[in-house]
């Protein structure tokens, strides 16, 4: 045995530098479903054509049609540029884009497609609940949307940071919503004889509105609870 043998075992230490940023896959995940989403929503409002329309139009608001095209459209563009917004990777490395982003959110996104939201929510087809529901969410979306730039105007940005993850959660909650809207007619479809008594209609007013309360307040808990979670410890 030589004295070479005897040395401790050589560890390798990385190279000095910036440290290793974690990957975040879910990133490109969230980009996909929203891409998905919006192809199977945006066809029948680009199209211009009443026909199309997913929602009817209640009775004595012919303009109805137009405020969902605009609510649509300008949902669409927020729900894009939040994408780009909470891309830690652009922020990091194209902070005048994050801005650029940011105020096409609220100015091109949130608050035109939330004001349009008002109209439409309040003559929704659904009935009272939905309607509600539709109303209080559009309020709130706009609320948190104009606290976040406020906050950001401020250069208060911690704040601006959790009222933007709240719109955020509201921006995204229509996806929710049209994945709660399917289980809600398998669990209810069979309570129609019983439950509401044979009427369609109370059938899917009722659908309708299970799906505006859960997916809008499901993600706006959601997002608090994940604001409001404990730090990691640093192991030592």
């Amino acid at each position: 045995m030589t004295a070479t043998d005897l040395r401790p075992p050589r560890v390798e230490h990385p190279p000095a530098g910036r440290p290793r940023r974690k990957r975040r896959p879910w990133i490109g995940v969230l980009g996909l479903v929203v891409v998905a989403f919006l192809a199977y929503s945006l066809p029948p409002y680009l199209a211009l054509d009443p026909a199309q329309s997913r929602v009817p139009a209640p009775a004595g608001f012919g303009a109805h049609y137009w405020f969902l095209v605009g609510h649509v459209v300008f949902g669409s563009i927020a729900m894009l540029c939040a994408v780009v917004q909470i891309w830690p990777w652009v922020r990091r490395r194209f902070p005048v884009l994050h801005r650029y982003a940011g105020r096409a959110y609220v100015f091109g996104g949130v608050l035109p497609s939330g004001v349009m939201a008002l109209t439409i929510g309040a003559a929704s087809p659904f009935g009272p609940a939905t309607r509600a529901s539709d109303v209080l969410l559009a309020v709130i979306w706009l609320g948190t949307t104009w606290a976040g730039y406020r906050a950001a105007r401020e250069r208060r940005f911690g704040d601006h940071r959790r009222w933007m993850v709240r719109s955020f959660a509201l921006t995204m909650s229509i996806i929710l919503n049209r994945l709660i809207s399917p289980l809600a007619i398998i669990f209810l479809e069979p309570q129609i004889p019983t439950t509401f008594g044979g009427s369609e209609v109370a059938f899917m007013q009722s659908v309708a509105s299970i799906a505006a309360w859960v997916s809008w307040t499901v993600a706006l808990i959601g997002a608090q609870l994940w604001l409001d979670r404990k730090p990691r410890r640093v192991k030592a």
